[in-house]
Parts: structure tokens; sequence; C-alpha cells
């Protein structure tokens, strides 16, 4: 059987907008009847450390997350800190970054029994909460699409080139690489030394 295309779109996009997962993940498979199985992975702006802020005042290890505006234990009605974790800024390098996700598609690829796959990535401004990431792929069978999202991600957490701000009340900073992606990375048997 000659494989079937997967979509017309592109399978990296670096956008502002937000995006909706069941739209993408049907364009993704639409009219090939060869899929079994879909994995998607969708990311989130999370909560971070305020403490990791340059000149942030450190927070007591009781009742961090209670100083944060989330109830704690005996706490009524908790009070916000001003270095409450607001929004986070997103660049990437046009055209370079888009390359380099490409490259990551084809490496899964080669690794994995897949049939298509899509990366969306949003820049700029995003508040807490808001989505900011999507890998989508399709295969047969799960196993196989299960494990190609998972390396997209950890690729992408390490080799991707965006560059991350966070912003509080007390300041913004560029957040580095952890040492942890790179560790998720290595178990693909790809050694990345991003962490500083």
């Amino acid at each position: 059987m000659e494989p079937q295309p997967t979509t017309a779109q592109p399978r990296v996009r670096i956008q502002t907008e937000d995006f909706d997962l069941s739209t993408e993940v049907a364009a993704l498979h639409a009219a090939d009847t060869r899929v079994g199985a879909v994995c998607a992975f969708v990311g989130l702006v999370r909560e971070w450390a305020p403490t990791l802020v340059a000149g942030a005042p450190a927070l007591p290890p009781e009742g961090a997350l209670a100083s944060l505006g989330r109830p704690g234990a005996g706490s009524e009605a908790p009070t916000p800190v001003a270095d409450a974790p607001a929004f986070m800024e997103l660049e990437h390098y046009p055209g370079m970054t888009e390359r380099a996700i490409e490259a990551m598609i084809e490496q899964a690829q080669r690794r994995f029994e897949i049939y298509g796959a899509r990366v969306l990535h949003r820049v700029g401004r995003l508040g807490l909460g808001e989505q900011i990431v999507l890998v989508a792929v399709t295969a047969a069978h799960r196993g196989q699409a299960f494990a190609a999202c998972e390396f997209l991600m950890d690729y992408l957490k390490t080799q991707a080139p965006f560059w991350k701000k966070e912003h509080s009340a007390a300041g913004a900073r560029w957040v580095d690489a952890r040492a942890s992606d790179d560790a998720a990375l290595a178990k693909w048997g790809i050694e990345a030394d991003n962490a500083a």
C-alpha cells in the first residue's frame, strides 16, 4: 500500500496565537487510513519558583505554596507575594528554529515507525496556564506514537533554539537549560550539555 500524505499543513509552526488540540490532531491524521494511534502532548506555562529570580527574597521552606497565593495548611485567605510569577516571554530565530525542529522530526521518523508528526510552539508573551507547545505523532500502533512523542519533546527541551525569560514583580531573568532536560535526552542516546 502506498504511503498516504498526512496533511498539506506544515509539520512545524512557530506562532504567537493559541492552538486547538482537536483541530490540529484531526488535520494531522486526516485521510490517512493507516493511522491506528495518535499521541499528543500539550505543554503549559507553569508556575516557577520566584526565589530563582535574581534579587528576589528567599521564601521560607514551609508555607511557600501558600505565599504564592495557593491554599496551604491552616491558611484561609493566602496573600500573593510581590515576586510571584507573572508571565514568560519566548523568543526564537525565525527560519533557524523551524529548520532545527524539522531535523528533529526527521530523526524521529528514522527511529520510530511513525506516519506523521506536528510540532507547534508559541512565542511572545505567555501567561501562567497558557498552552505553549504541542507535539503530535501518528503511527499504526500506540507504542511507536508514544515513544516518538516523548522523544520529540525531550529533543525540543534541549535542542530547539528558543530563549525564555521569566517575569515577576521582582524582575526578569533569562532561563538556563536544566541538567534534568539533558538527562532526558541522554536516554535516547543523544548527549547534550546545555545546563549551566
